[in-house]
């Protein structure tokens, strides 16, 4: 099941659902009992793509960014 972001507009609370994709765009009850409204908006993330192969070297560690160090 997909997880999607919603906004409320009046104190810019966001909270994610895990949702059907045909419940997306169905009104969000507010998990707080506060009345508030939420509206879908567009998730962001980052994905990084892998070259495929295996490999013996190191892993790159959290120093640096994606291999950045010269490590790997």
């Amino acid at each position: 099941m997909p997880l999607y972001e919603y906004l409320c507009k009046e104190d810019g609370t966001k909270i994610e659902l895990l949702r059907t994709m045909s419940q997306a765009d169905a009104p969000v009850e507010d998990p707080e009992g506060k009345g508030r409204t939420f509206s879908r908006v567009l998730s962001t993330f980052e994905a990084k793509a892998g070259t495929g192969t295996a490999s013996s070297a190191p892993a790159c560690p959290s120093c640096c960014s994606g291999g950045m160090c010269g490590l790997t």
